[in-house]
């Protein structure tokens, strides 16, 4: 059994005994995703304290609609459908009132922050930089942008992507394919001040927290 089989087997036990009304496997559903459901949160509106209200409204939609879940798809998909649709609703209402929505960006902070390490002149400069390709991602089709963050970002395969989005995997292979060629053409060299190689250690943390690493395939 693969690590994936493994995963959804034990999501399917922990719902079949939620449905049951064990409320500890709910709540050891809620550990088990909730990490991954407010990033998904985060990549979408690029605020922590509205991923953080997102994740929790998903949950205690989940927990009042456990009875109606009749196991055509996955756990995980199912409350990823809910999350992607509850954060572009609110990045569409953030976006309805003119906020900003990379004002204090945490993503652009947190890569800025273990990159420049305490260099006041390379954080101006990492800022600017990542704060561009952010607005790449973020000037995205909300579709396509939505596709990059669970396959890239989230590490959904395309079918799983597929079943999250209600679209075919062609559709996402063809939306990833279009995203990265216009990542690619937004952070092209000549677009920017300075090129710099990213550091084994923001490389990391890009990855982990949902930066795209620009020219990965």
């Amino acid at each position: 059994m693969t690590n994936a089989e493994r995963e959804a087997a034990t999501a399917t036990a922990l719902v079949a005994a939620a449905k049951a009304g064990d409320s500890r496997a709910f709540e050891a559903l809620v550990r088990r995703y909730r990490k991954r459901i407010y990033a998904l949160a985060l990549h979408i509106v690029g605020h922590a304290s509205e991923a953080d209200d997102i994740a929790q409204e998903v949950f205690l939609k989940a927990y009042r609609a456990l009875g109606t879940f009749e196991g055509r798809s996955q756990f995980f998909t199912w409350v990823y459908r809910m999350t992607v649709n509850r954060s572009l609703n609110a990045r569409r209402d953030r976006a309805r009132r003119g906020e900003d929505v990379l004002e204090g960006d945490p993503r652009v902070e947190l890569a800025v922050a273990v990159d420049a390490r305490d260099n006041p002149s390379l954080a101006a400069e990492l800022r600017q930089t990542y704060g561009r390709l952010l607005r790449a991602l973020d000037s995205l089709p909300a579709d396509m942008r939505t596709t990059v963050i669970l396959v890239s970002l989230q590490g959904l395969s395309h079918g799983e992507a597929g079943v999250v989005q209600k679209v075919s995997d062609g559709t996402i292979a063809w939306r990833m394919h279009e995203a990265r060629r216009r990542l690619h053409d937004a952070m092209a060299p000549s677009k920017l001040s300075r090129k710099r190689e990213l550091s084994a250690d923001l490389a990391r943390v890009l990855m982990e927290y949902g930066l795209p690493i620009v020219g990965k395939a």
